[in-house]
């Protein structure tokens, strides 16, 4: 994955005509078509800001919502504010989506985990390689093991291709994936559940919670479409950027078709401008919409 590129009081007693207390509200679900909400994730970039997730945070924990997910831009550190998201929460676990080892090493990184004080039992430090070009393979093997002689939290793996799924099935604890439709999906959480059994597959989906955030959404397809190896990617399973998004009023049944192919589902927010207001109204919406 490219580094530039989630009560009310019990009532004494009910009214006469209404349902029996112990009853599922009448515009409840039925239990076989409730989504697990627990296993879907909200995704910022670091970009987003310290108070954004400072904001959202509790918000994604009161709705059940398993993780806020950061991606790291450059000039912005997501395990900072992957930190605001953990403070402002008591259980929610908080991960990076991810962060590129050929910009930062892996000592800094550790470093910032210890100087943030980030629990390791909440975190997922999601790295992957960047920009780099040469020796890939040798640069993430490294920095896995350098980070699992410090780090006893869980590492995950960004990945496109197949020798880097590969690698994060045999040496990290799960692989986060971006881009794809469900059936893409499906067959790389597959491959990768054959390989490593308890490995955790997660996927990144842009998700567009209302109309105005459309033209971003279209423009961020358009700009992964032009970057190389996603060019190639998309060319070679047999679809494009925008078949493998999530507009307004299609959640629901997407996130579904996504559940029942990965581990855990992340809803990258795409949002109309930057203000806290548009993070609060996505978090809101697409949990309704999910529900």
């Amino acid at each position: 994955m490219s580094s530039d590129s989630l009560e009310s009081d019990p009532l004494d007693a009910a009214p006469l005509d209404a349902a029996p207390l112990d009853a599922a509200p009448l515009d409840a679900a039925p239990a076989a078509e409730r989504l697990d909400t627990h296993r879907v994730a909200i995704g910022i970039a670091a970009a987003a800001g310290a108070r954004v997730a400072e904001r959202i945070a509790p918000l994604i924990e009161e709705a059940d919502l398993g993780a806020l997910w950061v991606n790291e831009t450059p000039g912005h550190n997501a395990l900072e504010v992957a930190a605001a998201a953990a403070r402002a929460t008591s259980r929610m676990r908080v991960a990076t989506g991810v962060i590129p080892v050929d910009r930062r090493s892996t000592g800094e990184l550790l470093g910032d985990i210890d100087r943030l004080a980030l629990p390791p039992d909440r975190l997922t430090l999601g790295i992957g390689s960047g920009a780099a070009r040469t020796g890939v393979l040798e640069l993430m093997n490294e920095a896995i093991a350098e980070l699992r002689a410090a780090f006893a939290g869980e590492i995950t793996l960004g990945a496109l291709g197949p020798r880097m799924r590969r690698l994060a099935a045999e040496r990290a604890d799960g692989v986060v994936l971006n881009w794809l439709t469900p059936d893409a999906a499906t067959a790389q959480a597959s491959e990768h559940h054959e390989a490593a059994a308890h490995g955790r597959v997660t996927l990144y989906v842009r998700t567009a919670g209302e109309e105005g955030a459309v033209a971003r959404l279209e423009d961020e397809a358009e700009r992964y479409g032009r970057i190389r190896s996603y060019a190639a990617n998309f060319e070679r399973l047999g679809f494009g950027p925008l078949d493998t998004v999530i507009l307004p009023g299609t959640a629901r049944e997407r996130v579904r078709a996504y559940l029942g192919a990965v581990d855990e589902v992340v809803l990258r927010a795409v949002v109309p401008g930057d203000d806290i207001d548009d993070y609060v109204r996505f978090v809101e919406r697409v949990t309704d919409d999910i529900r």
